[in-house]
């Protein structure tokens, strides 16, 4: 069988697995939900209100109001339970651009800080962050509820994306085993029909060079 006579429906299983494969992995994205543990803020800048209006915002997405964040120099904690927790979503490595603002009834609303808020972070999911003079927060970043479930029927799963990326370098590898392996059986049954074609030609050769020396011999006309 030569290479060109190799199956197709072996090529087109390979690849209809690996396209399953990809595709059940590809909304299984690492997500992981930011939520508030403590903050103290040590200014205000609202001259007209008593109480300010803080509140979280990350680019593109809605405020989220921290009703309990009203006195300076005082340090609020939370359970991460709250009704307006979480603060945002992570997805693996992509950052976001966020901050704590303050609420102004005449201009634009003041800014606390502004920065960009990464996954790495966070270490043992726990982040500080803090601006001399205005606030400072700190931060707890574990895996949203949707992550948990399909973990809980993986368990090479981790946080961080380390199951979803174990699980394409597997994929990667029992690709190329199998295209390796394909490869290699199509070469050696290549290799086994030259040989029969050698054999079978070197054969005919030999009855070829016995008729001629039967002629040469005059046995022909004997028998």
């Amino acid at each position: 069988m030569s290479i060109r006579c190799l199956p197709n429906s072996k090529v087109s299983r390979v690849f209809l697995l690996c396209w399953i494969f990809l595709n059940c992995f590809a909304g299984f994205v690492f997500t992981a939900v930011v939520t508030l543990d403590s903050i103290q803020i040590f200014k205000t800048h609202e001259w007209l209100k008593s109480k300010p209006t803080v509140y979280f915002q990350c680019k593109g997405e809605n405020m989220t109001f921290l009703p309990d964040v009203k006195n300076k120099d005082v340090e609020y904690a939370f359970k991460g339970e709250e009704s307006w927790q979480p603060l945002t979503e992570l997805s693996d490595k992509k950052c976001k651009r966020c901050g704590f603002y303050e609420k102004d009834t005449i201009k634009a609303d003041d800014v606390y800080d502004e920065w960009e808020l990464c996954p790495s972070d966070f270490k043992d999911g726990k982040y500080t962050r803090s601006k001399e003079k205005e606030f400072s927060a700190t931060f707890l970043f574990r895996e949203s509820d949707s992550l948990k479930t399909a973990s809980s029927s993986s368990s090479g799963t981790h946080v961080g994306g380390k199951g979803v990326h174990l699980a394409i370098i597997l994929l990667i590898v029992l690709l190329v085993l199998t295209v390796a392996i394909i490869g290699g059986v199509a070469v050696f049954k290549y290799w086994q029909k030259k040989k029969r074609q050698q054999d079978q030609a070197r054969f005919l050769k030999l009855f070829e060079d016995g008729d001629d020396l039967e002629d040469e011999l005059g046995l022909g006309h004997v028998i």
